[in-house]
């Protein structure tokens, strides 16, 4: 069963009849039903969100609020999260970067239930590794462009392991998304000059607004900070489509973790590049007074409303900006220059699109020459360690999600690394990236682009245990 036919008309009818089969001491009960009192709750409703001056968005949230209630787990304690959906679709919640079984992971492609309408589904797991971790819908959405998640269904998902991961004052977790996409042809995204390089056939998807944690730039309430302070910076990606480049003038970023996970090399740069899904945890010393903006580095994105006023005690006046010297994202340097383990076997992937099929409005994209559902899944075999070589023979940039396991990047391009653990890894257009994962969580597992119009046109594939 394919995404496309889950969410026909009949996707409600389909939901219902392979829900019981999947899970039935949990799925598809009424929370009446349900034994015992859960941990968390989520309802998945429609909401109006006023993003801006006379700007409001109507869109699909977790209790009514963009983002959604910020979850604070422990690792290695289990928890129950009942998720009830009070939206007109059927949906699914998947607890992303954590390593879980693959029925709570939230993913229909590796049996997770879809939620129908008006029902409501027990996830039950025990949260590991610690870190910044989220959560968000994984609905497709195809040429629907108020599902999933161009949609406000995300939030902050934070696993606290024994050992603080920096000394710091105070923290704010900043979630990005854009808002009122809409069809825009490759032409124009070209001669606009896209953060994301486009192609040149079919349709990209382009956005009227973007916010950070559900307001635009002097919209919401300003970041207060003292001078002397040491703030500790979450900063998640929850945009469709759209990578992102931040800077706060006068600043560093001292980049501590990457995806939740400690990176081994921690330095301070002026720019932070995140890929959709990315979240980068930075601390920031507070030593340059005044009244600035944390924002992107595009003016146009600015004015958007991709930005959040930082405020010092005491201090006023409009907030300033000043555009930070052009630089290169480069993972890299939050590494180390070791070579990593040979692994025991590798899967050479080459990426590419060929072009909308017709009526459609977007290209459809191959691994291998091969497209979702269409295409045989890696089989893996439990403890053994696995390079996956992503080549991206495509003009646009590619953040690929590993589901339920962290990989660690071993090669970007001629620059040879290790220690560097992620579950999201931008490739450039054109470029070549070697990640390693271990197969160590028995289950069928997804490896997909994160951007949505991807993902619903054919980018991903399966990993599946042997035995």
């Amino acid at each position: 069963m394919n995404r496309r036919s889950f969410l026909s008309s009949a996707g409600v009818l389909l939901a219902s009849q392979s829900i019981p089969r999947l899970l039935p001491a949990q799925a598809n009960q009424s929370p009446g039903k349900l034994k015992g009192k859960p941990d968390h709750t989520l309802r998945i409703e429609p909401c109006t969100l006023d993003i801006g001056p006379g700007v409001s968005i109507k869109t699909t949230s977790y209790n009514g609020q963009v983002p959604g209630p910020l979850l604070r787990l422990r690792e290695g304690v289990p928890v129950t999260i009942d998720v009830t959906n009070a939206s007109t679709e059927p949906d699914l919640v998947h607890w992303h970067g954590l390593a879980i079984d693959s029925l709570n992971d939230g993913a229909m492609e590796e049996g997770s239930p879809m939620i129908g309408q008006g029902k409501t589904q027990r996830y039950t797991f025990t949260p590991k590794p610690s870190g910044t971790r989220w959560y968000h819908t994984h609905a497709a959405a195809y040429e629907n462009l108020s599902l999933g998640t161009y949609t406000g269904q995300f939030g902050f998902l934070l696993i606290e392991g024994k050992e603080e991961p920096a000394r710091y004052d105070q923290e704010f977790n900043l979630a990005i998304h854009h808002w009122e996409p809409s069809f825009v042809p490759m032409v124009q995204m070209m001669r606009e000059q896209s953060s994301n390089v486009p192609q040149t056939s079919g349709s990209d998807v382009g956005y009227k607004y973007a916010t950070i944690n559900g307001h635009m730039l002097g919209a919401g309430e300003p970041i207060r900070v003292k001078q002397g302070q040491r703030v500790l910076l979450r900063l998640l990606n929850a945009s469709a489509t759209d990578n992102v480049v931040l800077a706060l003038p006068g600043h560093k970023f001292t980049v501590i973790a990457m995806d939740g996970n400690p990176v081994p090399n921690q330095k301070s740069v002026e720019v932070l590049s995140l890929a959709v899904a990315e979240r980068v945890d930075a601390v920031v010393e507070m030593n340059s007074p005044g009244v600035w903006i944390l924002g992107s580095t595009l003016e146009k994105a600015r004015q958007m409303g991709l930005g959040i006023v930082v405020e010092y005690a005491d201090k006023t006046g409009t907030p300033a900006w000043k555009d930070p010297e052009p630089v290169d994202w480069d993972y890299t340097q939050f590494a180390n220059t070791t070579t990593a383990a040979t692994p025991d076997e590798t899967f050479v992937l080459t990426f590419r699109d060929i072009g909308p099929k017709r009526g459609s409005n977007f290209d459809i994209w191959t691994i291998n020459n091969k497209s979702w559902p269409e295409i045989e899944p890696l089989i893996v075999h439990p403890g053994k360690r696995y390079r996956m070589v992503f080549r991206n023979g495509s003009g646009d940039q590619h953040p690929i999600h590993l589901h339920r396991h962290t990989f660690e990047i071993t090669k970007i391009g001629d620059k040879r690394l290790s220690g560097l653990m992620k579950d999201v890894i931008n490739i450039m257009p054109l470029d070549t990236v070697e990640v390693d994962f271990v197969a160590n969580n028995p289950g069928d597992t997804l490896m997909h682009c994160h951007q949505q119009l991807h993902m619903d046109y054919g980018f991903m594939q399966l990993i599946k245990y042997a035995g």
